[in-house]
């Protein structure tokens, strides 16, 4: 099973210059409490930006620079390359982290949505793709807690593929 795993605002801004544009401690939380022993996909970008592997977790990342290396990743040099090993994990669910050029390759193939909104408007320069959401039912939404260190509203939705 493929899911996406994102935090996203308002105007589905998703990053800003390689970064999160926001500080949000619980979505961190909630974040590795949903991927924590799954492998987690990313694309280079996304994988250079967190600047490590994430512990507990098998770490993937999709590249098209042959010549890439990653120490204690596995690494694929296509969408189809990731496909083909997805298809022999299909038991297990496996998370595309980001960024926005692989939510938008893999969107496609994705059985399940975890979507942090963000109720405020951030600057940014990378957005999550527009979804059509006829094709996706909410199955579950929890509110985030605001406090001193999680300053924004934010809900956590869980969605998955409509029959």
């Amino acid at each position: 099973m493929i899911s996406l795993i994102v935090a996203m605002d308002r105007n589905n801004v998703i990053g800003l210059n390689n970064q999160l544009p926001w500080h949000l401690p619980e979505d961190l939380k909630y974040f590795k409490k949903i991927t924590t022993g799954h492998p987690i996909v990313m694309g280079r970008k996304t994988r250079d930006s967190i600047g490590r592997n994430l512990p507990n977790r098998e770490n993937v990342v999709i590249t098209r620079n042959q010549g890439y290396i990653c120490e204690g990743c596995t690494i694929f040099y296509s969408i189809d390359e990731f496909y083909k090993w997805s298809k022999a994990h299909q038991e297990e669910e496996i998370f595309v982290i980001g960024g926005a050029e692989l939510f938008a390759e893999t969107l496609s193939e994705t059985d399940r949505l975890y979507i942090t909104r963000i109720d405020h408007e951030f600057e940014g320069n990378t957005f999550f793709p527009a979804l059509n959401w006829h094709e996706w039912k909410l199955v579950s939404e929890q509110k985030g807690i605001v406090n001193d260190k999680n300053l924004y509203p934010h809900v956590f939705y869980v969605y998955e593929r409509a029959e």
